[in-house]
Protein backbone atom coordinates (compact mmCIF):
# COMPACT_ATOMS: atom_id res chain seq x y z
CA UNK A 1 0.00 0.00 0.00
CA UNK A 2 2.59 2.56 1.13
CA UNK A 3 4.31 1.55 -2.64
CA UNK A 4 0.97 2.89 -4.50
CA UNK A 5 1.01 6.22 -2.59
CA UNK A 6 4.40 6.79 -3.38
CA UNK A 7 4.50 6.01 -6.49
CA UNK A 8 1.08 8.54 -6.89
CA UNK A 9 2.91 11.55 -5.10
CA UNK A 10 5.79 10.89 -8.17
CA UNK A 11 3.64 11.29 -10.65
CA UNK A 12 1.79 14.35 -9.10
CA UNK A 13 5.15 15.77 -8.41
CA UNK A 14 6.43 15.03 -12.29
CA UNK A 15 3.47 16.39 -13.56
CA UNK A 16 3.62 20.01 -12.01
CA UNK A 17 6.87 19.98 -12.77
CA UNK A 18 5.96 19.67 -16.54
CA UNK A 19 2.76 22.05 -16.10
CA UNK A 20 5.67 24.76 -15.01
CA UNK A 21 7.61 24.31 -18.45
CA UNK A 22 4.55 24.55 -20.39
CA UNK A 23 3.71 28.03 -19.01
CA UNK A 24 7.62 28.90 -19.63
CA UNK A 25 7.06 28.32 -23.11
CA UNK A 26 4.12 30.30 -23.12
CA UNK A 27 5.54 33.48 -22.10
CA UNK A 28 8.51 33.16 -24.53
CA UNK A 29 6.12 33.04 -27.49
CA UNK A 30 4.29 36.00 -25.83
CA UNK A 31 7.38 37.74 -26.17
CA UNK A 32 7.98 37.08 -29.88
CA UNK A 33 4.96 38.38 -30.99
CA UNK A 34 4.94 41.49 -29.36
CA UNK A 35 8.11 42.01 -30.73
CA UNK A 36 6.89 41.00 -34.35
CA UNK A 37 4.14 44.27 -34.26
CA UNK A 38 7.13 46.78 -33.05
CA UNK A 39 7.25 49.50 -35.66
CA UNK A 40 10.83 51.42 -34.97
CA UNK A 41 10.47 55.40 -36.01
CA UNK A 42 13.23 58.05 -35.73
CA UNK A 43 12.91 61.37 -36.19
CA UNK A 44 15.02 64.75 -34.90
CA UNK A 45 13.51 68.13 -34.07
CA UNK A 46 15.03 71.02 -32.20
CA UNK A 47 14.88 71.91 -28.65
CA UNK A 48 16.39 75.01 -26.99
CA UNK A 49 18.83 74.75 -24.14
CA UNK A 50 22.08 75.02 -22.91
CA UNK A 51 24.06 73.00 -20.52
CA UNK A 52 24.39 69.55 -19.53
CA UNK A 53 21.25 69.47 -16.95
CA UNK A 54 19.30 70.28 -19.76
CA UNK A 55 20.28 67.82 -21.68
CA UNK A 56 19.07 65.05 -18.30
CA UNK A 57 16.28 67.08 -18.50
CA UNK A 58 15.32 66.75 -21.51
CA UNK A 59 16.21 62.55 -22.10
CA UNK A 60 14.41 62.40 -19.33
CA UNK A 61 11.02 63.89 -20.07
CA UNK A 62 11.15 62.38 -23.37
CA UNK A 63 11.97 58.63 -22.23
CA UNK A 64 8.77 59.28 -20.22
CA UNK A 65 6.39 58.85 -23.05
CA UNK A 66 5.59 55.08 -23.27
CA UNK A 67 7.04 53.52 -26.05
CA UNK A 68 9.85 55.60 -26.49
CA UNK A 69 13.03 53.34 -26.91
CA UNK A 70 15.86 56.59 -26.92
CA UNK A 71 16.56 60.34 -26.80
CA UNK A 72 19.92 61.87 -26.96
CA UNK A 73 19.78 66.06 -26.89
CA UNK A 74 22.75 67.29 -28.57
CA UNK A 75 23.60 70.72 -26.99
CA UNK A 76 25.73 72.19 -30.28
CA UNK A 77 23.00 71.41 -32.71
CA UNK A 78 19.94 72.29 -30.21
CA UNK A 79 18.20 69.27 -31.32
CA UNK A 80 17.02 66.08 -30.08
CA UNK A 81 17.37 62.44 -32.12
CA UNK A 82 14.42 60.16 -30.68
CA UNK A 83 13.61 56.21 -31.31
CA UNK A 84 10.29 55.58 -30.45
CA UNK A 85 7.39 52.31 -31.31
CA UNK A 86 5.23 54.56 -34.09
CA UNK A 87 2.60 51.66 -33.16
CA UNK A 88 2.19 53.41 -29.70
CA UNK A 89 2.80 56.54 -29.57
CA UNK A 90 3.15 59.61 -32.26
CA UNK A 91 5.90 62.45 -32.44
CA UNK A 92 3.56 65.02 -30.97
CA UNK A 93 3.53 63.19 -27.24
CA UNK A 94 7.23 63.59 -27.42
CA UNK A 95 7.08 67.25 -28.23
CA UNK A 96 4.85 67.78 -25.39
CA UNK A 97 6.50 66.01 -22.33
CA UNK A 98 9.78 68.11 -23.63
CA UNK A 99 7.68 71.22 -23.29
CA UNK A 100 5.79 70.53 -20.41
CA UNK A 101 9.46 69.90 -18.26
CA UNK A 102 10.31 73.30 -19.47
CA UNK A 103 11.93 73.02 -23.50
CA UNK A 104 11.15 74.82 -26.34
CA UNK A 105 10.52 72.27 -29.16
CA UNK A 106 10.18 72.74 -32.97
CA UNK A 107 6.37 72.25 -32.49
CA UNK A 108 5.90 72.82 -28.49
CA UNK A 109 6.59 75.99 -26.29
CA UNK A 110 8.03 74.91 -23.34
CA UNK A 111 6.04 75.46 -19.86
CA UNK A 112 6.26 78.54 -18.58
CA UNK A 113 5.96 77.57 -14.85
CA UNK A 114 8.16 74.51 -15.49
CA UNK A 115 11.03 77.05 -17.01
CA UNK A 116 10.88 79.54 -14.16
CA UNK A 117 11.59 76.59 -12.39
CA UNK A 118 14.46 75.64 -13.89
CA UNK A 119 18.08 76.02 -12.78
CA UNK A 120 19.27 79.44 -13.76
CA UNK A 121 22.05 77.88 -16.22
CA UNK A 122 19.27 76.18 -17.71
CA UNK A 123 17.16 79.17 -18.64
CA UNK A 124 17.95 79.57 -22.11
CA UNK A 125 17.45 82.44 -24.76
CA UNK A 126 13.70 81.78 -26.21
CA UNK A 127 14.97 83.67 -29.24
CA UNK A 128 18.16 80.76 -29.77
CA UNK A 129 17.76 79.02 -33.11
CA UNK A 130 17.37 75.10 -33.25
CA UNK A 131 17.99 72.18 -35.57
CA UNK A 132 21.19 74.01 -36.10
CA UNK A 133 23.82 72.35 -38.73
CA UNK A 134 26.48 71.07 -37.65
CA UNK A 135 29.30 68.60 -39.26
CA UNK A 136 27.16 66.19 -39.81
CA UNK A 137 24.60 66.43 -42.37
CA UNK A 138 21.25 66.94 -41.40
CA UNK A 139 18.57 65.33 -43.46
CA UNK A 140 15.21 66.59 -42.07
CA UNK A 141 16.83 70.52 -43.18
CA UNK A 142 18.16 69.72 -46.79
CA UNK A 143 16.68 71.55 -49.70
CA UNK A 144 15.07 74.52 -47.16
CA UNK A 145 16.78 77.42 -46.92
CA UNK A 146 17.44 79.17 -43.72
Amino acid sequence: MKKVILSAAIMATIGLVSCKNDTKKETTKTEQTTGKEFAMTSTTFGVRGNCGMCKNTIEKAAKSVDGLISAEWDGSKKQVKVSFDGSKKDIDAIHKAIANSGYDTDKVAGNEESYKNLPGCCQYDHNMEMSLKGGTKVEDHSGHNH
